[in-house]
């Protein structure tokens, strides 16, 4: 089963260097990962194209290690260049996640191949419009936001001309979810308090940077987000 079929977006981290503290990004994966994070998201905008290459490198040996390699999705941000050379190196990696301003979705599909897992993100408003005209075929899962102000993307939700940012009600949320064939992933400053009113929208699961990357205990804060996003899920499915 390629990792496309197997895909599990529900506790999703996105990590680079300049987001955890001066910490090692693969053991702080590693803590996620045996915590139950299952898409882990390599967006490192300050690193150059070897220096991808080698956390990628990292985290695909950390993951088969923990044995996993089935279960966790490696994903390398906007670097379609970065996610073919790993793939020529031997290095498991499983896909891109692209914005609008990236590689379009269809050229990553035509070089990753029909197994690849292919993730695109915009702004939630801006988002019921690319569903309602894009061929979502090549694409997996889709990534809004910002639920929240967030300094690990400072330029996230802005859009339009009047220079504010735009974040995201619930209810924007569960309107693009409803009206969306294909599963959502919402970020930007969520916590774990963020998590059952999330789970409440439909949308298939959560993704963070700074709740774990600049956590004092990476694990544990792993174990609190996947442990509440679960048991909201399972109080949810008991009203359906």
């Amino acid at each position: 089963m390629s990792m496309r079929e197997n895909l599990n977006i529900s506790h999703y981290l996105v990590i680079g260097p300049e987001n955890t503290l001066g910490r090692d990004p693969v053991a702080i994966v590693d803590q996620a990962i045996t915590a139950g994070i299952r898409c882990v998201q390599i967006r490192a905008k300050e690193s150059s194209a070897q220096e991808i290459i080698t956390l990628a490198k990292g985290m695909a040996q950390t993951i088969a290690q923990r044995h996993l390699s089935d279960q966790v999705c490696l994903l390398i941000n906007d670097r379609l260049d970065v996610a073919l050379a790993c793939r020529d190196l031997g290095i498991k990696v499983d896909g891109v996640h692209v914005g609008q301003s990236d590689v379009p979705v269809e050229v990553c599909r035509h070089y990753l191949g029909p197994d690849a897992v292919i993730g695109f993100s915009a702004a939630t408003k801006e988002m019921l419009t690319y569903v309602q005209n894009l061929d979502l075929a090549p694409i997996d899962y889709l990534g809004v936001g910002p639920l929240h102000p967030t300094a690990t993307k400072a330029d996230a939700g802005y859009y339009g001309d009047d220079d504010k940012i735009h974040l995201h009600s619930l209810a924007e949320i569960k309107t693009l979810a409803a009206a969306t064939p294909i599963p959502i992933v919402v970020g930007g400053g969520v916590t774990v308090a963020d998590l059952t009113d999330l789970v409440a929208t439909g949308v298939a699961g959560y993704f963070v940077v700074s709740a774990i990357a600049g956590a004092q205990d990476p694990g544990q804060a792993s174990h609190d987000l996947v442990t509440t996003w679960q048991a909201a899920s399972k109080g949810e499915d008991s009203h359906v």
